[in-house]
């Protein structure tokens, strides 16, 4: 048997960094953003061998381990061995050895939320495999904590419950852990028309976000007035975001996206660099009215809203550039889990 799982991706449009501890503890965070026909996949098999196999095919890399060592997560598949070792912690040990292989459909560092998608997704298969009775709150919020607490990583809450819920959502967050996650029932017209003049950009450059969210929080920590502004200006940009989405007032979104671009930037040193300025003064320039920088910042991919048919003019001008414009669709499904004989 193998024990199969798939979690997508997201594109974040607005309220990006509000869902970060300190800031949604003491504020209140709010997101809106949408799972994409991008995927964190997992494949766990059963062995003979009493050794676990770890084996990240994007990544090009293997880690294995005999069944009784000591994990440690100081390792370049430490999502994977994280997630594992929580699993054999909280709900028991599983008999045999194991390989576990994951693929994940664009790089680590894009700002799609890869890093947590992988998470959910390794969560997917284990519970597939063990019959685990764990609900979509359940596997966001572990997945949080494995990221979080367990692995010290630092970051939001956002990439794991769109993930695991996948569709369109509004989400809140809150302290204590209490996140909300509100599906918006969306015209499919609207979704088509979003889709249609919704482009998504690789800028071919990958970072490492965690050095942007620790800075960030900093700055709340430190209650520097600028950031936190622009974190407030953030969570109104998602409350706009929404209702120009659910109302059809598309047009109205790449202002929208515009405005929360130019707060972004305002959150944290390095959201920012003259690369991205530059592709953003190219895409406006092609006829896009708004866009931003997908997740932290730093690099990784953009989105442009493109009106009418400007999307070609703007996909023309983009490539010129050396990334690359990737295909999607919205993805309506969330985490999915399921057995393949072999």
């Amino acid at each position: 048997m193998i024990y199969r799982s798939k979690a997508p991706l997201r594109i974040g449009f607005a309220g990006g960094g509000t869902d970060v501890s300190p800031y949604s503890d003491l504020y209140g965070g709010a997101v809106l953003n949408a799972a994409i026909s991008l995927y964190a996949n997992t494949h766990i098999e059963k062995i003979d061998e009493n050794k676990i196999i770890f084996k990240s095919i994007d990544q090009q890399k293997t880690l294995i381990i005999d069944k009784n060592q000591t994990i440690d997560h100081d390792n370049e598949l430490k999502l994977l061995t994280g997630v594992y070792h929580s699993i054999v912690q909280d709900f028991g040990t599983i008999e045999g050895g194991l390989k576990i292989t994951t693929h994940v459909d664009v790089p680590a560092g894009s700002g799609l939320g890869t890093s947590s998608t992988l998470v959910v997704s390794l969560i997917g298969a284990f519970a597939e495999m063990m019959k685990l009775p764990l609900g979509e709150y359940d596997i966001a919020q572990y997945a949080y904590k494995i990221e979080r607490e367990k692995l010290n990583l630092a970051g939001g809450r956002q990439d794991q419950y769109a993930a695991t819920f996948g569709g369109i959502n509004f989400m809140e967050f809150y302290k204590n852990d209490h996140v909300i996650v509100n599906p918006l029932r969306i015209r499919r017209e609207y979704i088509q028309e979003l889709e249609t003049n919704l482009v998504l950009f690789f800028t071919s450059t990958s970072r490492a976000s965690a050095d942007i969210i620790k800075k960030q929080q900093e700055n709340v920590k430190t209650n520097k007035s600028s950031s936190i502004d622009a974190m407030h200006k953030l969570k109104e940009q998602s409350k706009l975001m929404k209702e120009a989405i659910l109302k059809g007032n598309l047009d109205e979104i790449g202002e929208v996206l515009d405005f929360g671009f130019k707060e972004k930037k305002k959150m944290a040193d390095n959201i920012t660099n003259p690369l991205i300025e530059e592709i953003y003064s190219i895409a406006v320039k092609a006829g896009a009215t708004g866009g931003k920088i997908s997740g932290a910042g730093g690099g990784g991919f953009m989105i442009f809203y493109c009106p009418g048919t400007t999307r070609y003019n703007v996909i023309e001008k983009l490539s010129e550039q050396g990334g690359k414009v990737v295909d999607y669709s919205f993805n309506k499904y969330g985490l999915t889990s399921w057995t393949s004989k072999k």
